[in-house]
């Protein structure tokens, strides 16, 4: 039996306990953004698991091995694997795996939706950190074929 949705949003709060993400926010505040937009686009409970633990094994909240061993569909697993950025990959090889991972594309779409939020970049105070982000995430954007404004809302 796979793991509850509720069981899942508690692994992933639990393994990200006490980080912050750039602005300061806990992390946790990412995550559920990103399951709920994963959610808003019509995103099955697969995907919104994967929403919940898309950086658990990139953060190293959780290893590879609990993900492997973890009681998630193999979909799930893909997903989260899918969307971890793995060390000297280049941009255009990390898209090229969430394109070829059945809906890893949508957790991702979520993720960059969230991340690129011009209220939580403004949060930032370094512009300079601002603009570096807002480029990388339009590059992703466009190498996932994600252009602006298309699916942006759900």
């Amino acid at each position: 039996m796979n793991l509850s949705l509720p069981d899942v949003e508690r692994i992933a709060r639990e393994a990200h306990e006490g980080q912050t993400d750039k602005a300061g926010r806990p992390y946790a505040e990412h995550l559920q953004a990103v399951a709920e937009g994963v959610r808003a686009r019509g995103g099955d409970d697969d995907q919104i698991a994967a929403a919940w633990l898309h950086d658990a094994v990139e953060d190293d909240a959780l290893s590879e091995r609990w993900l492997e061993e973890a009681a998630l569909s193999r979909r799930t697993k893909d997903m989260v694997l899918a969307v971890t950025k793995r060390a000297g990959e280049t941009p255009e090889a990390y898209a090229g795996r969430v394109l070829a991972t059945p809906g890893a594309l949508l957790v991702k779409e979520a993720d960059l939706a969230h991340n690129a939020d011009p209220a939580r970049l403004a949060r930032l105070a370094d512009p300079a950190t601002r603009t570096r982000l807002t480029a990388k995430y339009t590059r992703m954007r466009a190498l996932l074929g994600l252009e602006p404004g298309q699916r942006d809302t759900p």
